[in-house]
């Protein structure tokens, strides 16, 4: 980290106007000089029209032989592409004197400092490692007189630095840990010493010192080799994975993805993975010493305070982590098993598993086991966090395994759940939510037996809510000449299972020692013993995590392997989740290849929805700001209460009389203005539309049909025909001769328009209508979402869709309103879209939200047109108006309406408007914001004078924010808008969210060109 020089330490002061003649006449590089950030040598940017350069002119006390150095070892290391290129002088000389000052010319590589980047993604982490590890691996067997020296910031002298200094660090606490890291380094490194290697290193991979490009995510180059020294190799990645995690927000996995690339390039031995971790450590904290004592020597450069507050935020959380836990990271970075003596341990276990005495008194291989499925997506835990209390839970349970007749359930070990943190916070750090146990569900009381001999480790009644409750660990030996000890926990227990228990008294194997216990006492949950298998228990007295993060489970699942080694339940008896690869590789074979998943390449593994959010299959939360089909919430309990209880009792079609058809047709209906009165109900939008089309050419007795363009109305054949997002993108045909194009009236991106925009594009549709005449046909209708959302979240002109609908009718035509995006309040304003025009159309097209995500869809229209389509052919849709999706359709129509979720939308739209054209204020990419209600676009350029629409860029904000726990889309014509438009239900704690998330994804957007 660069600091400050006193100001005669030697560091050059010459004038770039001199340099430049300089340079013109000792290597015939003519052009102009600017200076370049610099510490203690002069560093100059030269622009000639043979290229960029950097001439670095060294400080006055700068040894030639260390400069010869540097250029041995980077000419050394030409063949990588990943350092500097020396340029030489006319003489030949790599290495020129001007002014007293040795000077040196290099290429300039393209890039910006890692410090800079945007975005720091693991897979730019992992790109430092490869590009160090090959800087490493082509050191071996470089050697240079000049890298043999003494150099403060070799990690060698670290504990000496230290020593020196650490007195002079203020920060109490902050003196605490380096003071606890470097004893720890003291007692771990005498051992592993002889066993670390060495060689040349650069020694200072900080991240200004690392060149990336921000858009690829890959690194460019390396750069100042100031520091060059022969040293352990291993102190190299140590430094760089200390940088890396000065500003990530998971300072040990983005470390660990450093370590992942160095290890694929060169690959470290075991002993010297064992000291990285304090390696880091250590290299932090000599910087935070030899800063106290700059800041000691020159308290007037308030930059020294500044330039350590990273390293105050993130040393005091590397002293509070386990140094083991650390190590296993690492270990599985470099693709080992994180525990070493895991292996032996489950090999031991496995090995003896017959000879194991049954927990519970009877083998669980011998009766009859239920799964239990706790898991983020099981039907066992519900979506009302109030039903997964102790009591309800345990009905559910008791139910579902009287179904099995068993007496004994068994709940999943690797499962990741949402029961410890409903819901789990996306703004908070990655909640705990795998499960690394197994629960074994019995009647409380049911006494519970040794599998196996050991001691009483510990013991405690961890009494929190949602605790262990009483809770016991016992630990065990492997037999042989070299036994290795591991631990078992059992938690859940009755409180008088304590009673008599003392560290380090035996328990035999087949000894009863504990009973299950129930809630409360049992930490509040349904009667169970959850066992915990532990190969290292981190020196935790007894209370061990049985839930742990998601990110870190391939680590957990070596230090806590799974107990049923010791249980031994038949693999048909234990829930079994399916892999997130085993669901891709499913999905490609069987299902066709244009069915698109979002969010590529890491799509979402959606298992759960509940109101405004959706759950991953690790348990994680996602704010959902993107599915609008639900329309009241995912999983709203009275849609979903109401569907219920219908399916138990009957679920049939329109031609049986059912009153609640009628019903639901009455209420639906009323909603509209008149004459909007009769409804027919299909399966879906498309159906719907479809009918909307035959219920026009009934009326009109004409074919021919005026769509907009980029306009999306659905799948079929005949949709497709006049949908020309589809027919005029990848793999259409192209329009028929019956449906004729009106631009789409979008005032942001169309710029021929000539005065009232409403008018002009109304005008066009007009000359669409002349077209159809021109060819002797009549038009038979005009169809339009009244808020175009596949064209780019669109609210129409003013005056548009009024002129528009007044010169169809003049034709002869009907207007058809798709509302499948937009109706049912989302706009806030209005219940339907086209009333936010002030007109009333002849037919309305209802999908998507009208039943909450039940398969259904509507077309509302007319007695006229209606009796016109009555013309003696029979219309009957085999779904469309059943009973279960009546009501679910009438459920939607009526917490719609009584939760006030028009008015919600309203007030949440307006805000979020507000937040966004700030934030189009920050962001120059923000072309245009534009919406109303929970129908909100924000449109993405690459020039806001040009408008030219920035497609990826408005992907990488997708992708970006979903890694941060909230789900938007994608629209328009050019897929450059971000369309919100989630359930209704979203709240303003949700709303800033969004934003928040929205601002720094865009923020992480590589600098424009």
């Amino acid at each position: 980290m660069p600091q400050a020089e006193p100001p005669d330490s030697g560091v050059p002061g010459l004038s770039p106007k001199d340099v430049a003649r300089f340079i013109a006449s000792t290597y015939r590089l003519n052009g102009e000089v600017g200076a370049l950030p610099s510490e203690r040598d002069q560093n100059l940017l030269l622009s000639s029209s043979g290229g960029r350069f950097v001439v670095k002119i060294f400080n006055a006390k700068e040894e030639r032989a260390v400069v010869e150095g540097e250029v041995a070892a980077m000419s050394h290391l030409a063949a990588t592409a990943l350092v500097p290129t020396t340029v030489p002088a006319n003489s030949g000389e790599l290495i020129t004197q001007y002014n007293g000052h040795l000077v040196r010319v290099v290429s300039l590589l393209p890039g910006i400092p890692l410090a800079r980047a945007r975005r720091r993604s693991d897979g730019l982490h992992t790109e430092v490692g490869l590009a160090l590890g090959r800087l490493d691996a082509a050191l071996v067997g470089f050697d240079h007189p000049a890298s043999h020296r003494y150099l403060k910031w070799d990690l060698v002298h670290a504990a000496d630095i230290i020593k020196q200094h650490l007195s002079k660090v203020k920060d109490t606490d902050l003196r605490r840990g380096i003071k606890e890291i470097a004893a720890y380094h003291a007692e771990l490194l005498p051992a592993l010493l002889p066993h670390l290697r060495t060689s040349v290193i650069h020694a200072d991979a900080n991240d200004y010192n690392v060149l990336v490009d921000d858009g690829s995510q890959r690194v460019t180059g390396i750069i100042d080799f100031g520091d060059l020294v022969f040293s352990h190799t291993v102190n190299n990645v140590a430094i760089a994975m200390a940088y890396v995690a000065l500003r990530a927000d998971d300072p040990l996995a983005a470390a660990a993805s450093v370590l992942r690339g160095y290890h694929q390039a060169f690959p470290l031995t075991e002993a010297e993975v064992q000291v990285l971790f304090s390696l880091v450590r250590m290299r932090l904290a000599v910087s935070a010493c030899i800063a106290a004592d700059q800041r000691a020597a020159r308290p007037d450069v308030e930059y020294l305070g500044i330039s350590q507050e990273p390293i105050r935020r993130l040393l005091p959380l590397l002293a509070e982590t386990h140094p083991r836990f650390a190590h296993y990271t690492f270990r599985e970075a470099c693709g080992w098993e994180p525990v070493p003596q895991s292996h032996h341990v489950v090999a031991w276990l496995r090995a003896n598993r017959g000879t194991f005495a049954p927990l519970t008194g009877v083998h669980l291989h011998t009766v009859p086991v239920t799964p239990l499925d706790f898991s983020a997506g099981s039907a066992l835990i519900h979506s009302n966090p109030v039903e997964n209390a102790p009591g309800p839970l345990n009905l559910r349970i008791r139910a579902l395994m009287a179904e099995h007749s068993s007496t004994v359930g068994v709940g999943g070990y690797d499962e990741a759940r949402l029961i410890y943190e409903w819901p789990n916070e996306p703004t908070r750090a990655e909640p705990r939510t795998i499960h690394i146990g197994l629960d074994v569900t019995m009647e409380a009381g049911t006494p519970l037996y040794s599998p196996l001999d050991g001691v009483v480790h510990s013991f405690e009644n961890a009494a929190g809510h949602h605790d262990y409750g009483p809770v016991i660990v016992l630990r065990h030996l492997t037999d042989g000449a070299d036994p290795t000890e591991f631990f078992v926990l059992y938690g859940h227990l009755t409180e008088d299972s304590l009673d008599g228990l003392k560290v380090g008294a035996p328990i035999g194997k087949g000894q009863e020692f504990a009973r299950i216990g129930s809630p409360p006492t049992n930490g509040d949950w349904w009667d169970h013993v959850h066992v915990q298998l532990m190969v290292d228990i981190l020196d935790v007295p007894c209370n061990v995590d049985g839930a742990v993060r998601a990110s870190q489970r391939h680590v957990w699942r070596s230090i806590s392997p799974d107990p049923n080694l010791i249980l031994g339940i038949p693999a048909k008896s234990l829930p079994h989740a399916t892999l997130v690869a085993q669901i891709v590789a499913q999905r490609h074979a069987h299902i066709g290849g244009n069915l698109s998943v979002s969010y590529s390449p890491a799509p979402v593994h959606a298992v759960r929805g509940y109101m405004q959010y959706l759950f991953d299959g690790h348990a994680h939360r996602y704010i959902d700001a993107y599915n609008n089909v639900a329309h009241v919430g995912h999983s709203h309990p009275r849609v979903v209460r109401a569907v219920s209880q219908q399916l138990s009792v009957l679920n049939t079609n329109t031609r049986y009389l059912q009153d609640q058809l009628t019903i639901y047709a009455a209420e639906l209906a009323a909603m509209f203005p008149k004459p909007l009165k009769v409804c027919y109900l299909t399966a879906s939008g498309s159906e719907a539309n479809e009918l909307a089309l035959r219920l026009a050419r009934a009326y009109t007795g004409q074919r021919d049909l005026i769509v907009m363009d980029a306009a999306y109305h659905g799948h079929t054949t005949a949709l497709i025909d006049i949908s020309p997002y589809k027919h005029a993108g990848p793999g259409g045909n192209g329009a028929p001769d019956w449906v004729h194009t009106s631009p789409i009236p979008d005032v942001y991106r169309n710029r021929d328009y000539v005065g009232a925009p409403g008018a002009w594009f109304a005008q066009q549709v007009e000359h669409a209508i002349n077209r159809v005449h021109t060819q002797g046909r009549k038009v038979s209708a005009y169809i339009a979402e009244t808020c175009p959302s596949v064209g780019g979240q669109i609210i129409l002109p003013d005056g548009y869709l009024s002129d528009t609908y007044d010169r169809v009718r003049a034709a002869g035509g009907l207007c058809i309103a798709d509302e499948v995006q937009t109706g049912f309040g989302r706009l806030g304003s209005h219940f339907w879209g086209f009333q936010l025009h002030d007109v009333i159309p002849d037919i309305v097209v209802l999908g998507k939200p009208i039943a909450n995500g039940y398969p259904m869809g509507a077309v509302i229209t007319s007695h006229a047109v209606a009796d016109a389509f009555n013309n003696g052919m029979e219309f009957f849709s085999t779904f469309g108006g059943s009973t279960a999706a009546c009501v679910a359709g009438l459920a939607t129509l009526r917490v719609t309406l009584e939760e006030k979720l028009q008015e919600h939308a309203y007030v949440i739209g307006e805000h979020l408007l507000a937040a966004l054209r700030t934030l189009q204020e920050k962001h120059e990419w923000i072309g245009d914001v534009r919406g109303s209600g929970l129908f909100i676009g924000v449109e993405l350029v690459r020039d806001r004078e040009s408008r030219e629409p920035a497609p990826a860029e408005a992907s990488a904000v997708v992708n970006r924010m979903r890694e941060l726990g909230v789900l938007i889309g994608t629209d328009g014509p050019f897929h450059n808008v971000l369309k919100l438009r989630g359930p209704m239900c979203l709240t303003v704690t949700d709303a800033d969210r969004i934003v928040e998330v929205m601002d720094r994804a865009l923020a992480e957007l590589p600098a424009r060109d």
